[in-house]
């Protein structure tokens, strides 16, 4: 039977705290009085925290896991959720606990009487994050909030979204996603609940420096064609600019005058060439986008999966599906 709610954990090496997590989500749950299933889609963890999973899902029938063949990354582990999620309603939340479980029944409120069909869980602070964290984030939601014109200010992947939502989503073929800006482009209705930020369960962030750079920029360059816009912009400029000194300097030449300021020409070829290679590497991106996209490869590849006691999952053909013997 088609469950209530089905509640996406991607995880990745959280085999320390995994236990708790699912109990105290459960726990949640459980007093809504709606039926659920929990798919746990571990993004190729290299410690146990598949057998943990395994030894879960044999005590709880409503727990199903996805194991992917290697860690693809959070927001392909959150694609292959989405498109084997069987509930009327969605929600995806972290398994470190800073999303709180505390809120799914105000969410579920929300969306069984108020009938929103996206009810988002918005940052009100983010926390005890380091500094260099805090202001990067402000910085890229700053930039992609300009590029988008779309509010992603505080915005989470703690979500619930209503099966139309899903549905909809998984009509999106492309490749290289970005869930939050995603489901903002969808539409629907939709509400905002703000929350504090607790402190991780476990251990610090495993996001590094640089791979939250490659996020940003797989964000905006999957999200908005603006960037290359702007290099076009910098282009017309700089020809202006271009012809309006050159037209100064043959005025000069031609009168007589002497044409000095060689300093300033090499200035301005430094400029001219930064802002040119610059420019190569926003294309760049955009090319290795299209590249990607015309491999035509699946989204991400499953290892071995567990499927709910009472039912069978779906199946997707946008994967390869590697079944354990």
């Amino acid at each position: 039977m088609r469950p209530d709610m089905t509640i996406i954990l991607p995880v990745y090496n959280e085999e320390v705290h995994i236990d708790g997590t699912l109990a105290i989500i459960r726990e949640q749950l459980a007093q809504l009085g709606e039926s659920f299933e929990m798919l746990i889609v571990d993004d190729g963890s290299t410690d146990r925290t598949w057998l943990r999973i395994e030894e879960t899902c044999r005590r709880f029938a409503e727990l199903s896991a996805i194991r992917l063949s290697r860690n693809f990354g959070k927001e392909l582990a959150l694609c292959a959720g989405l498109e084997h999620a069987r509930g009327r309603a969605v929600i995806v939340m972290d398994a470190d606990l800073q999303h709180p479980p505390s809120l799914l029944g105000e969410m579920v409120r929300l969306w069984k009487e108020d009938g929103y069909e996206i009810v988002e869980c918005v940052k009100r602070s983010r926390g005890k994050e380091p500094l260099r964290n805090k202001l990067g984030s402000a910085s890229f939601y700053y930039i992609l909030n300009r590029l988008s014109g779309f509010d992603l200010r505080g915005a989470s992947d703690f979500k619930l979204l209503d099966g139309k939502v899903v549905e909809a989503w998984r009509n999106m073929p492309e490749r290289k996603t970005f869930f939050r800006g995603m489901t903002a482009w969808l539409g629907f209705s939709r509400t905002q609940i703000e929350f504090e930020v607790p402190e991780r369960a476990g251990s610090t962030t495993r996001w590094s420096f640089l791979g939250l750079i490659r996020l940003a920029v797989q964000a905006v360059t999957s999200f908005s064609s603006l960037p290359l816009r702007f290099v076009t912009l910098a282009g017309i400029m700089f020809l202006i600019g271009a012809i309006i000194l050159g037209g100064q300097t043959l005025y000069r030449k031609i009168v007589g005058e002497a044409v000095t300021g060689f300093t300033t020409v090499i200035l301005l070829q430094l400029i001219i060439g930064s802002i040119v290679m610059v420019s190569l590497g926003i294309i760049g991106e955009y090319i290795a986008s299209i590249y990607n996209e015309a491999k035509g490869r699946p989204r991400y590849v499953i290892g071995e999966r567990i499927a709910a006691r009472e039912t069978e999952m779906p199946t997707s053909g946008s994967e390869l599906l590697w079944l354990k013997k």
